[in-house]
């Protein structure tokens, strides 16, 4: 599989990305010439090759005139939609700024149709999004993942004022991503950075396993002493877990308790479920002065980490829950329902390479036909398998 690695070392921006995407080997004529499917005759992409650090890279400069800087979304929608550009090249487009969108949505606290686009409304905010989609393509990148993100130090001037790094809009973008800041002072990672990388990326770690085949440098505007302003792009083929499945990111919640009710525990699963956790369990443990004792633990979402950090605090007599954020390997699935002689039951099944590997019914549905029918469990179960 064709594998994008983002190495966010100084941070990423729209123009890095095409930057990198040019030196790794996009041909900037032909992706001049796409964007201009636009309807973007004036367009010009100014390609530099300049020395960051000792690193050779190539900076990218978008040269078109526009009055209009602000933008609402349906209209940046209307801009991409109507255009010649190939329809993976839309979608992914047009899933960045809505990804975008829905993060200025979430910190303005209104509809993602209403949000008015400040910094990225421009087209050279645009071009930056349509033309890294377009040398994605080019380049025909299938999986795409990221290393920890570099997001600067200080505060920055925005349209709104004068805002910490990583201001809020770009901080909603990277949640569930793993972020750092050192001393250096700046904004490293820009909202279309940002988009871009957290809407294709579905793994933030170390280097993948992959075959990389070339690698490309694309520099930021600012230079910094003895420090690379560039973004890295390490490309190849990869056989790893973007061939098998789904990769993410997970919290993992502990706590141990030794003098709370089972019942109470009981409870505590029940309302862990249903505030989404992906999975609780408990562990029988020994603790100090031979205490029998249990070791709850609750799998969530990193959105969600919050939520239960709460309900453990709230529902149980710990005053400190130990935090593991990994990484996840599921394969994909999906669920559909199949008629058998005592009901509609629904059957989950998973795929590796589009393939199924693993097939089971619904308990709970098998449960409840059982119990409806006046049979066993077993019998219905056998049902399922001769209608899959």
């Amino acid at each position: 599989m064709r594998t994008l690695y983002f190495d966010c070392f100084a941070g990423a921006s729209g123009n890095m990305i095409l930057g990198a995407l040019i030196a790794s080997g996009v041909d900037a004529a032909a992706l001049t010439s796409e964007l201009k499917k636009l309807g973007l005759p004036d367009l010009e992409l100014k390609v530099t090759k300049v020395d960051r650090s000792g690193i050779s890279s190539v900076h990218v400069d978008v040269a078109i005139p526009d009055e209009k800087k602000h933008r609402h979304l349906p209209e940046i929608e209307r801009i991409i939609g109507g255009s010649a550009l190939s329809v993976t090249v839309k979608e992914r487009a047009v899933s960045i700024f809505r990804r975008l969108a829905s993060a200025e949505a979430s910190v303005h606290g209104i509809e993602i149709e209403q949000v008015h686009f400040h910094e990225v409304g421009g087209l050279d905010a645009i071009i930056d999004i349509v033309g890294s989609c377009i040398g994605f393509e080019m380049l025909g990148i299938e999986h795409f993942a990221c290393s920890r993100i570099h997001v600067g130090s200080g505060f920055v001037d925005m349209a709104h004022g004068k805002f910490p790094v990583p201001p809020p809009a770009v901080a909603e973008l990277l949640k569930g991503l793993s972020i750092y800041s050192t001393e250096i002072e700046g904004e490293l990672i820009t909202p279309t950075g940002a988009a871009i990388i957290s809407t294709l990326c579905d793994s933030c770690s170390a280097i993948p396993e992959m075959i990389p085949e070339v690698s490309g440098y694309g520099a930021g505007t600012r230079e910094y002493a003895k420090f690379p302003n560039v973004l890295r792009l390490i490309i190849g083929e990869s056989r790893g877990i973007g061939d098998t499945g789904i990769a993410e990111q997970v919290t993992v919640l502990e706590t141990n308790i030794d003098d709370l009710s089972p019942q109470i525990l009981g409870h505590v699963m029940d309302r862990a479920f249903e505030a989404g956790a992906l999975d609780c369990w408990f562990t029988p443990i020994q603790m100090k002065k031979n205490r029998p004792a249990t070791k709850v633990s609750i799998l969530c979402t990193p959105e969600s980490e919050k939520e239960m950090l709460g309900l453990l605090y709230r529902e149980t007599s710990t005053i400190g829950i130990r935090i593991q954020r990994m990484e996840r390997h599921s394969l994909e699935r999906e669920t559909r329902t199949v008629a058998t002689e005592y009901g509609e039951i629904a059957v989950k099944t998973a795929f590796i390479s589009g393939e199924a590997v693993n097939s089971q019914p619904e308990f709970e549905d098998v449960k409840a036909a059982a119990a409806a029918h006046g049979v066993s469990v077993k019998t219905v179960t056998e049902a399922v398998q001769k209608c899959k």
